[in-house]
């Protein structure tokens, strides 16, 4: 019968990477002279100045949405390669790392969420500041009752285009940014009523109150889901924009691009 020292042993064994996520700088020290394997470092920012690093815009609570975040960044960046063994550590109970998992990458297992925060048309600070106000909108509600809501991202132009007002644009003589913490408190505000938001790629806000009207033939969202994420599937497929959707039913926020489903995270977690 093996130890459990030999048992971890096996699991450090025969990695092509490291994956360090926000580590502290000492635990990062302990890693970043090591010869046999990447090290590879995932957090909002580099301020420990690591050669290889994937930027984490916002903070996923669920230690598997963090794995397959930063194993996408580091596909992405070339970092590691398909088939390659890579082992994780990452804090979920504590500030310091307390959980470490082995995975064998798969570029087939692509979940999109990279993808939609590092790749898409719009900035992503911008993607994470509308993600993170629908977060906190899904968390108070408007005055303890739940609300929905429908943010679109980018491409406004195009959006705009196929879209109608349904009352007066509040926004269309403005030049506020969603980033802004007082705007944002007025977007809660607006988000009681009807109709998307919709916002440039640099985090302008171009309008509320709008019809969202590209055809939805084709779109294939999951089952029990209504009419906002039918038109967040639609109008994310006939532009480069995405579109943030929180649910009035179950409170869950999600994420579209390119007419698909790519992120879905629960307000109660953050």
């Amino acid at each position: 019968m093996s130890s459990v020292s030999e048992r971890f042993e096996r699991l450090f064994s025969n990695v092509d990477a490291v994956f360090l996520f926000d580590p502290s700088s000492s635990y990062f020290e302990r890693f970043e002279s090591i010869e046999d394997a990447a090290v590879i470092v995932v957090s909002p920012e580099n301020d420990l100045g690591a050669d290889n690093h994937v930027s984490l815009p916002i903070t996923f609570e669920d230690f598997d949405d963090r794995v397959h975040f930063g194993v996408e960044g580091a596909l992405d960046a070339g970092y590691v390669d398909d088939g390659d063994t890579v082992v994780c550590a990452a804090s979920v109970f504590d500030d310091e790392i307390d959980t470490v998992g082995r995975v064998r990458i798969s570029s087939k297992a692509h979940s999109g969420v990279y993808d939609l925060l590092v790749n898409s048309r719009p900035d992503e600070t911008v993607i994470r500041d509308v993600i993170e106000l629908a977060i906190e909108l899904g968390k108070k509600g408007q005055k303890g009752s739940p609300v929905g809501a429908l943010f679109v991202v980018g491409d406004a132009g195009k959006v705009m285009n196929k879209s109608r007002p349904l009352s007066y644009n509040p926004f269309e003589k403005s030049h506020v940014n969603v980033g802004d913490p007082i705007v944002k408190v007025m977007l809660k505000e607006f988000s009681r009523l009807d109709g998307a938001f919709v916002i440039s790629d640099s985090g302008k806000i171009v309008s509320a109150y709008r019809y969202l009207e590209p055809s939805a033939e084709g779109v294939d969202i999951p089952k029990g889901l209504g009419a906002r994420h039918m038109a967040a599937g639609a109008i994310t497929r006939d532009t480069n924009a995405i579109a943030i959707v929180l649910s009035e039913s179950d409170g869950l926020v999600r994420a579209f691009k390119a007419g698909d489903l790519v992120l879905e995270i629960d307000p109660e977690e953050y």
